[in-house]
């Protein structure tokens, strides 16, 4: 019973890592990216109507951990508190950012809270680098673990941001020009080739601290950038990117040190009878968005 919660957890974090991964990265992107006003109302409508839908991962990997195995919440979130702290603020702020920039026309207002939005997608994915780390390193976070897996995940998430955009915003080549794309089709580059380096290094220092485990996992993403290295197509770019995120929840089912779960039977069974019908609904709905959200974008919505 505990291996089908496990599972369920691996398949629900990592649909909001690949998924998620997508408007977290190109938000961090969104200073480089887009350096005018109408640029930054075009990336912004990219990722509006893109991040709830990933967010519904989270909160129903949330729900799960609380509701089948508690001990594990006591044991990261009390133990992590000011990494969940944090992330809990990042994501406000991001979120805020993303629901108000478009309510008043100021340019400060909106300069306010495009700001808010980059600097909140980067503290995401900073907290993430952090969770990472706490879980690998045995509840604690060491120095060098903490850094290198701060480095590999901020990393994964730019780059799969960077893919995101380069699809998305060359989308709308037709409508206000498609810079903004390849701005981001340049920074999916540059990011790759810094993995490259990145990845073996992060990959060496968890085989000596973390055991081979998940260091074996993380090389992985290094076979995933060497691809993208070789063939940085748009269409490429976006699988690629999303088995890289992909590494993520992988790497904290074999290696994250937590005590062992005890699900209780029946309300596993309810569980899986009510959600799991859900989780195929939800990559549909997800694709469903992700497909849609390709057309051209031909001025701003309700976000931008």
């Amino acid at each position: 019973m505990e291996s089908v919660a496990v599972v369920l957890l691996l398949v629900l974090l990592g649909g909001y890592f690949v998924f998620a991964g997508s408007d977290i990265g190109l938000g961090m992107l969104l200073p480089y990216a887009a350096r005018s006003p109408a640029e930054r109302r075009r990336l912004i409508a990219v990722i509006a109507p893109y991040f709830l839908g990933s967010e519904v991962w989270l909160v129903a990997t949330i729900g799960v951990v609380a509701g089948l195995v508690p001990v594990w919440e006591a044991a990261v979130v009390t133990a992590q508190w000011p990494v969940f702290v944090l992330l809990l603020a990042a994501w406000l702020g991001r979120d805020a950012g993303l629901w108000l920039r478009g309510r008043l026309p100021a340019a400060r207002w909106r300069a306010v809270w495009d700001g808010a939005v980059a600097a909140g997608s980067w503290l995401l994915a900073v907290a993430w680098g952090f969770v990472v780390a706490a879980l690998v390193g045995g509840g604690t976070l060491r120095p060098g673990v903490t850094l290198v897996c701060v480095a590999l995940v901020v990393l994964l998430f730019a780059v799969r941001g960077a893919a995101f955009g380069a699809e998305r915003l060359a989308a709308a080549e037709g409508v206000g020009g498609a810079e903004p794309g390849e701005r981001a089709a340049r920074a999916f580059r540059v990011l790759v080739r810094a993995g490259l380096v990145v990845v073996p290094v992060a990959a060496g220092v968890l085989w000596v601290s973390a055991g081979a485990a998940p260091a074996v996992v993380v090389a992985g993403a290094e076979v995933v950038l060497a691809a993208a290295a070789v063939d940085a197509g748009r269409g490429w770019a976006r699988v690629l990117s999303a088995l890289g995120m992909a590494v993520l929840p992988v790497v904290l089912a074999v290696g994250a040190e937590l005590p062992a779960p005890a699900v209780e039977r029946n309300s596993l069974l309810l569980l899986v009878a009510a959600a799991g019908p859900l989780v195929p609904v939800m990559v549909a709905g997800q694709v469903w968005l992700y497909r849609i959200s390709r057309r051209p974008i031909v001025g701003s919505g309700f976000f931008a």
